[in-house]
């Protein structure tokens, strides 16, 4: 697109509605948006941030708030079972709430118990792929990424592997309300989803009570016992193992899928992990920054501020655009060029402050894991037809990704 024709789309941008081809690239007109429009008015008294600065800092900013009371009422319907959802979960509340159920929490995904995983997680991966080589038509979502983080979340919680079956359509239900205007029937396919989890759960807690785990290995045990004589309230804890799953399966199923198709695009730096297997880890950082799995993120400003010239009184609205302020050149030389050895990297994948990601630390373990073992195995794929990208905006990932292993 012409420079001045990209100017004028990135002014009239409205997430309600974007423009064409902005799921598959949304990066050129996020460039736009940082140049000419960094602080963009979405509606009055709704704003869109782009530029890394600005995302940083209300990330660390005390003036706001991430409470979606006020604003999901309108989108879901107060009182709906998606509403009571995504105003419960850890990720949308504010202190002191979330300063409680974040230490519940952080106490079943501390290191010890990401350490304990690990086996596991590895003994899953070399099941997957050893799969992987009898499909005819491979698909790396279907048939890898996505059945990764179900079943270690299905793991830690110690559900039945013989019911594991719906949880992967139920997360997807649920997370689809979280778009900017979900259509009427992606509600009503969110609140049956939460519906059929909450029940599915409430059996699960109640045999799980009746027969406790060892908490040192079973989180769902450890969730109802609590810590330190501080435990959830039944609707807490059944809101909050489902936040358990959806983020867990989100983050590392679009990880691993974004990351495998940037690598296999950007050949060099494939074949540059292959034969140096110690970058993993800065690799996964990369891809964290590269191809962000959540886009987007939301506060309201509690206080008046400024930003980018504006002056934004409390009760505003703010979208925060990941991926826009993760390709930013002003914290990242180059940031369209994928380099698996970035340093530094101070990417906002997974926020900053008292809100970063609960499970960020299991999602880089399955990662590393699963990219890592991939690519050992078979250092040869490549893609094998176009990939389908998910048309969500908030989580950027793959429907479909047909890969070839030789």
């Amino acid at each position: 697109m012409p420079a001045e024709a990209l100017r004028a789309s990135a002014l009239a941008f409205q997430l309600v509605a974007p423009p064409a081809g902005f799921v598959d690239d949304p990066y050129p007109l996020y460039a736009a948006l940082r140049e000419h429009d960094p602080v963009h008015e979405l509606a009055p008294g709704s704003f869109l941030l782009t530029r890394y600065a600005d995302v940083a800092a209300i990330y660390r900013s005390a003036d706001v708030s991430s409470d979606k009371q006020r604003e999901f009422a309108p989108r879901m319907g107060a009182g709906t079972p998606i509403y009571e959802h995504h105003t419960s979960s850890l990720v949308f509340n504010d202190p002191p709430l979330h300063t409680r159920v974040r230490r519940l929490m952080m106490g079943a995904l501390n290191q010890r118990a990401i350490a304990r995983m690990e086996p596991g997680v590895v003994a899953l991966v070399d099941r997957l792929l050893d799969g992987l080589a009898d499909e005819p038509a491979p698909d790396l979502i279907e048939h890898f990424a996505a059945a990764i983080p179900v079943e270690v979340i299905g793991n830690l919680l110690v559900v039945p592997p013989d019911e594991r079956g719906p949880l992967r359509d139920w997360s997807l239900a649920i997370l689809s309300a979280l778009e900017p205007a979900p259509a009427p029937q992606v509600l009503a396919r969110a609140n049956a989803a939460t519906t059929d989890f909450l029940d599915f759960l409430r059996a699960l807690v109640a045999d799980r009570r009746a027969r406790p785990g060892d908490p040192d290995a079973d989180v769902l045990t450890r969730l109802i016992q609590g810590d330190g004589g501080e435990q959830f309230s039944e609707p807490e804890l059944l809101h909050n193992c489902i936040f358990l799953l959806n983020a867990g399966h989100e983050t590392t199923s679009n990880l691993i899928g974004n990351g495998m198709c940037a690598l296999m695009r950007h050949r060099d730096q494939l074949e540059r992990l292959v034969a140096d297997p110690a970058l993993l880890p800065t690799a996964i950082e990369e891809l964290l920054r590269f191809e962000s799995p959540l886009q987007l993120n939301n506060r309201m400003t509690t206080a008046a501020m400024t930003l980018g010239g504006r002056e934004l009184p409390a009760g505003t609205f703010l979208t925060l655009a990941i991926g826009a302020a993760n390709r930013d050149p002003a914290e990242f030389p180059d940031p369209d060029r994928l380099d698996v050895a970035r340093k530094p990297n101070r990417h906002v994948a997974f926020g900053h402050g008292a809100h970063a990601c609960a499970g960020m630390n299991v999602a880089r373990l399955e990662a590393r894991i699963a990219i890592g073992r991939l690519l050992a195995r078979y250092p040869a794929i490549d893609l094998a037809g176009a990939p389908q990208r998910d048309p969500r905006l908030r989580f950027r990932g793959f429907r479909a990704l047909p890969v070839s292993l030789t």
